[in-house]
């Protein structure tokens, strides 16, 4: 994208959260959209692109054995041939059930020199993972092994926040559940609780957390480029 028309998606107050569902709408009526994780998998399948970069993936959300409310970016990792790095999943979602659910769809989740799965903001959440990849090239190598034997579907590579950037995990969590209950108060549900949770953690923060995601995104394009430039290789 452009400067200009990064600048205009930063600043226009009419955009659209597009998913998979919103395409049709979005499109036809000429509108301008912003899109998930799940629908950049698809417009990267489309364009022949194996490996992009986010903040943090979708998941399940705390409080989905009553809400049912589980992201779709789960169901683009099990169905499309494209590998996300991020930096986990949101905090503000149920980590071990998003692992769990993962699991289920046969979706790896690579951990990038670490064991455990990062939270987003911080580099701890407690949930450990079964593979932890050394370098971009062990990474490429299993991706390129997966989609070679006609296995569908896409892999999680968690990327920690480097560890000057990372919040305390216990504070961050304690700002998480004060923002959980605002939106319980408000009655916010489905696909406006995250924007919702991740502004209000940015207040709660007084910027801290933008400023970590900040970097976060930054430290997985760097590590994305670095496997997509390994997996070209093969």
């Amino acid at each position: 994208m452009t400067h200009d028309e990064i600048e205009f998606l930063a600043k226009e107050k009419d955009v659209l959260k597009v998913s998979k569902r919103d395409f049709g709408f979005t499109i036809s009526q000429k509108r301008t959209g912003a899109t998930t994780v799940s629908a950049t998998m698809l417009v990267a399948k489309m364009a022949g692109i194996k490996i992009f970069a986010t903040g943090g993936i979708g998941g399940v959300h705390r409080g989905a054995q009553e809400t049912f409310d589980i992201s779709r970016d789960l169901e683009e990792l099990a169905n499309v041939d494209v590998a996300v790095v991020c930096a986990g999943a949101k905090s503000i979602l149920d980590l071990g059930l998003t692992l769990e659910y993962l699991e289920t769809k046969g979706v790896e989740v690579l951990g990038y020199q670490t064991k455990e799965l990062p939270a987003f903001y911080s580099r701890e959440s407690g949930f450990e993972l079964d593979y932890n990849m050394s370098s971009p090239k062990e990474i490429a190598a299993l991706l390129h092994a997966k989609w070679s034997l006609g296995l569908t579907g896409g892999a999680v590579i968690a990327n920690p926040i480097p560890k000057e950037f990372s919040m305390d995990s216990k504070k961050i969590n304690h700002v998480i559940d004060q923002a959980l209950s605002s939106a319980s108060d408000q009655g916010i549900k489905g696909k406006d609780t995250t924007p919702y949770l991740l502004s209000k953690v940015k207040e709660m923060t007084h910027g801290e957390s933008l400023a970590a995601n900040l970097e976060l995104v930054y430290n997985n394009a760097r590590l994305a480029a670095k496997i997509a430039k390994e997996y070209t290789k093969l």
